[in-house]
């Protein structure tokens, strides 16, 4: 196969504009991204985040600003995946639903040429399952999961699912490494690895928290200074926004079959109040 010069990366959100922007940026000539959401409003946002960040990246001297003008001109914005037909390959990285998930790669299967690889972002969700979704089609699909922030973090775990080719994983770890990432298999369990090992951490934060084991601001400050973390596992969770957390605890309890990965009460509470973490401004903390 031809090497890829295109993709249609369909969600505009935080992973979905990472995404785009990490194929702009990739080494040598790039790739061109179509980046595709239903929310004209949710393009514009994705678009002030790859001006900023393009920006930032030229003021820090990461990059000229001739390259970044590059990189910009190399992402268009669309709300009807027709618009991005010629892409030869597709990453989905829509809320995690599934069956939104499902319509997205039924709609991708109908659009995108017969050879193009159906990737999907997501963190969680069984990718022989949305395999099923497209019928023969299952074995051009594949995980490809990046972490956020996407044109940062070097690690895309790369999931195959039942029906998933040789030649599909083949071409999934070359292209995340002409990305500059480093891709690392994992087995199409729910939660794959990192989310299996991470969010139950989160979720014992929460439950410490509510039973009064410490404050929110001592739990991470603990965790930090005698772990070693990078930042506390609640203040992660704001960052990653709590509606996603308990979007994946659910995911592995529905597909793990045990009630140990259910969110704790804690967590669920606060997203039902809206304080859904930094997008919202509230979550554990406020911003």
């Amino acid at each position: 196969m031809s090497e890829v010069r295109s993709i249609a990366v369909v969600g505009a959100g935080t992973m979905g504009s990472g995404i785009a922007l990490a194929a702009a940026l990739t080494p040598g000539d790039g790739i061109r991204a179509y980046q595709v959401d239903v929310s004209s409003d949710q393009l514009e946002r994705a678009r002030a985040y790859h001006a900023k960040t393009l920006t930032r990246n030229v003021d820090k001297g990461r990059m000229t600003r001739q390259a970044a003008d590059a990189a910009a001109a190399r992402i268009s914005y669309h709300t009807d995946l027709a618009d991005a037909a010629e892409a030869d390959w597709a990453v989905e990285a829509v809320l995690e639903d599934l069956d939104l998930k499902k319509s997205v790669f039924g709609t991708m299967k109908e659009i995108l040429g017969p050879d193009v690889v159906l990737a999907t972002n997501t963190s969680s969700i069984s990718v022989s399952t949305l395999g099923e979704a497209v019928g023969d089609a299952a074995g051009r699909v594949i995980g490809m999961h990046f972490f956020n922030p996407v044109p940062v973090m070097k690690l895309v775990e790369v999931i195959k699912g039942k029906a998933t080719s040789e030649e599909t994983t083949r071409r999934t770890l070359a292209l995340a490494e002409r990305m500059g990432k480093t891709p690392v298999p994992a087995n199409d369990r729910a939660g794959f690895v990192s989310n299996r090992v991470l969010m139950p951490l989160i979720n014992e934060a929460f439950h410490a928290w509510m039973d009064g084991v410490a404050e929110p601001q001592h739990i991470d400050r603990i965790m930090v200074l005698g772990c070693n973390f990078p930042m506390g596992p609640l203040r992660l969770a704001d960052y990653i926004g709590l509606d996603v957390c308990v979007n994946i605890m659910n995911v592995m309890r529905d597909g793990l079959g045990s009630d140990k990965y259910a969110p704790c009460p804690k967590l669920i509470e606060l997203v039902e109040q809206g304080r859904l973490g930094d997008k919202t401004g509230r979550g554990v903390f406020e911003y």
